[in-house]
């Protein structure tokens, strides 16, 4: 598909005009009553007991009962009128999407007249390559031009001081650049989107420079060029200015966009710094809500009205890998800002949320990095069916390099099959009606409003952070989740599960930055040669004196004489210190499971050695084979070399008993050379452990001497003491800690280990 819909705005209806389109249409189709009578609706009873049957004497209530990290419940069974969870009142059958509290969606007619914005970051080093880049997404299927800066220009500093350009993205430090980059870009027909960091007065004043330098009106420019200080204090732990500076700039860059570009809003309350930290979805919602009820207020207090701060605000969310529990939660997080919106005098249109989402970073993958295909999918549909605005799926390699053109065009595609192929314009509200749907949506909504309720009981989301709530709180969560990737509980194809061997790691493919670098530093000493520096002191002068409501307009003035980014922060600084609080630390799910495989790596590069692991197996391949496969699996997390066989018997009329036969192989070594094994894993079925485990474990130990012997499988209490006795040091089962017994060999293999703090 080579052409989107236009994504421009479109104009919502008030409560009132959809009441008179509703009572307009009654009558005019009369649908006969559909009767069920020939049913008979099951009780709760009946399904427990088709459960327990199917179950077949396992526990219903330990097994049919998912708990979730965000303190909630799934429950096995939604009905509309028996059960600990019916339903029946329970549905929001008195509201309409586009209406009331917006639960159902933010528009009357979803994305029947405006599809979701296919928002792909474009994050190339060079202005001008970045500019091919948005041109060349939205030829293909993109509808919002998206740019994502680097570290440098986010925080405002030059590209000659910047310590890595273009880590990120784009480096922008002056005029020049801005308009390489905005050069040929249709800004009236396709929303232009970029997060600036704790301030979007410099880039916001770039953009309009550029704009006017070619003779274009700013008043068409829509979308979002959004600033979020709290997310940036609370990543960073301090701010180059206080955060009232911040704000006075917030401020401006609303009064300037409200007159000169209504249709741009430049508040953008990001949950990125907490779901890299790890946070469940409810803290995710709630603290970045808190984030933005303090803009509020902070804007309130500068004179302007709750109806221009609305029309300001664009939330950024992330989208993690529960697909019910996601499409609940953006769901929900209408409801609640709505509600938030309204105890501010807030009226209509002007309750609704504005999201714009992407699959959360700390999900993705460095192993087996193609999952994040899917895993990115399920984080694009549970959105899509919860009614975001806006999605950017990221290049499934992101965790490895920037996206090249196969995972580009992969994650842009994506998109394109849910509207043309699933169909995923027509329905409105898809998840409505769905009992457990709208069971969790209400479980989530209620969730978020306590927690937070609990942020601004502490004197709001700054006071929160100095008291360092949101950063435990988010800790205990990443601290549950890497618990539970260690027993396995929560999987990760490819990482602490299923392991690939053979795989090969995308390769990197890194930048040359130094190159780029004088590229970059090169074409701003040739801008800045033709710079009246006289004229430019003179604009850097007004700036610094301007009034807050003038700084923007001077800061445009400003750049078109030639000034670079760092030089107007200068003339914007400020007196005083920033708050400082404690970082919330980025974290990925799996990276202390990567860091396993790469000490185990470096170390085979080193020595040539690795750890090597004997599968004891008792009797035929049907015997033992069901816990051979699952020790291979749980060892090969490691990338530990496990060597396979297909059991040891009793022959009968031939001298040697399989413990015999194990023994010796355990003794001959893996190789030639007779190099030793690491440690043994036994490898049979329960009933016959109690015999095989006593005559065998005492001689494989005495072989093994300091190296490991484990048993798989779970030993009943009553046998555990016995064979522990006999010399099994651990077992291998489903309730093993996979990370330490991995990190227990590597350290007696004598690696250099990894490690890091977690915090």
């Amino acid at each position: 598909m080579d052409e989107q819909k236009s994504q421009e705005p479109v104009k919502q209806l008030t409560d009132k005009e959809l009441e008179a389109i509703l009572k307009k249409s009654e009558g005019k189709t009369d649908f006969p009553a559909v009767k069920f009578d020939e049913f008979t609706p099951p009780t709760w009873e009946e399904w427990v007991d088709a459960c327990n049957a199917l179950l077949k004497g396992k526990p219903f209530d330990k097994l049919m009962y998912t708990k979730t990290y965000e303190g909630i419940t799934f429950d096995p069974i939604y009905t509309l009128h028996t059960g600990p969870v019916a339903m029946e009142g329970k549905l929001p059958a008195d509201d309409y999407p586009g209406m009331g509290d917006f639960l159902r969606g933010s528009t009357a007619h979803g994305y029947k007249e405006a599809p979701w914005g296919i928002a792909q970051a474009c994050d190339e080093t060079l202005p001008k390559e970045n500019n091919e880049l948005l041109k060349d997404e939205i030829a293909k299927g993109s509808t919002v031009y998206n740019v994502r800066l680097d570290s440098a220009s986010t925080e405002g500093i030059d590209v000659k001081d910047a310590e890595k350009p273009g880590d990120t993205g784009v480096s922008i430090t002056t005029l020049e650049d801005m308009a390489q980059m905005l050069d040929g870009l249709d800004l009236e027909k396709y929303p232009f989107m970029m997060y600036c960091g704790a301030s979007s007065l410099k880039m916001l004043a770039l953009v309009a420079a550029a704009l006017k330098a070619k003779g274009k009106d700013t008043s068409k420019l829509h979308g979002v060029i959004g600033a979020n200080p709290l997310s940036q204090l609370a990543k960073n732990g301090k701010l180059a200015k206080p955060l009232a500076a911040y704000y006075d700039e917030m401020a401006e860059t609303i009064c300037w966009a409200r007159k000169n570009a209504p249709g741009l809003r430049t508040i953008m309350p990001r949950s990125e710094v907490f779901s890299r930290g790890g946070a469940n979805s409810v803290q995710e919602v709630a603290y970045t809500f808190a984030m933005a009820v303090e803009y509020i207020r902070e804007m309130e207090k500068r004179g302007i009205s709750i109806h221009d701060i609305a029309q300001s605000i664009n939330f950024g969310f992330n989208t993690g890998e529960v697909f019910f529990l996601e499409i609940a939660k953006v769901r929900a997080a209408r409801e609640v800002w709505a509600n938030i919106m309204k105890a501010f005098g807030a009226e209509g249109a002007d309750r609704s949320a504005k999201i714009h989402a992407r699959p959360a970073y700390f999900f993705r993958t460095i192993f087996d990095a193609g999952v994040n295909m899917l895993r990115n999918c399920t984080a694009m549909f549970s959105s899509v069916v919860g009614g975001v605005d806006t999605y950017e799926n990221e290049p499934y390699d992101e965790t490895v390099r920037k996206g090249d053109v196969f995972s580009r065009r992969i994650a842009r595609n994506a998109h394109i099959i849910l509207q043309e192929e699933f169909g995923m314009l027509r329905p409105i509200d898809p998840a409505g009606g769905s009992w457990g749907i709208e069971h969790l949506t209400t479980e989530m909504a209620n969730h978020i409003w306590a927690e937070f309720q609990k942020i601004e009981s502490m004197g709001g989301f700054t006071k929160a952070l100095e008291a360092e709530y949101p950063q435990e709180q988010i800790l205990d969560i990443l601290k549950q989740r890497f618990k539970a990737l260690d027993f396995r509980k929560d999987r990760s194809v490819g990482n602490n599960m299923y392991p690939n061997m053979a795989e090969e790691l995308i390769e990197p493919r890194p930048e040359d930055t130094p190159a780029l670098k004088k590229i970059l530093v090169d074409g701003v000493e040739a801008y800045k040669k033709d710079i009246d520096k006289e004229f430019l002191g003179k604009k850097l002068e007004e700036l610094e004196a301007a009034p807050a409501d003038a700084k923007l307009d001077k800061a445009i003035e400003a750049f078109s004489a030639g000034a670079t980014q760092g030089e107007v922060g200068k003339a914007l600084d400020v007196d005083g210190e920033s708050e400082a609080v404690r970082v919330i630390t980025e974290h990925r799910w799996t990276e202390r499971f990567e860091r396993l495989r790469f000490d185990t790596e470096n170390y085979k590069k080193e020595t040539g050695k690795n750890v090597e692991v004997f599968l004891a197996n008792m009797g035929r391949i049907p015997q033992h084979k069901a816990r051979a496969d699952f020790s291979t699996s749980f060892l090969q997390v490691g990338e530990f070399n496990v060597h396979l066989n297909t059991g040891f018997q009793d022959d009968e009329g031939k001298p040697g008993s399989r413990w015999d036969k194990c023994v010796e192989a355990l003794k001959a070594g893996f190789d030639d050379k007779g190099t030793p094994y690491d440690c043994a894993v036994i490898c049979s079925k329960d009933d016959t452990y109690p015999e095989d485990v006593p005559a065998l474990a005492p001689r494989l130990k005495e072989v093994l001497g300091s190296g490991k012997l484990f048993l798989a499988g779970a030993a009943p209490k009553d046998m555990e003491a016995k064979y522990r006795e006999a010399g099994v040091d651990d077992f291998i089962s489903v309730k093993a800690n996979c990370y330490e017994i991995i990190r227990e060999l590597q350290r007696a293999k004598g690696m250099k280990i990894t490690e890091e703090e977690v915090k």
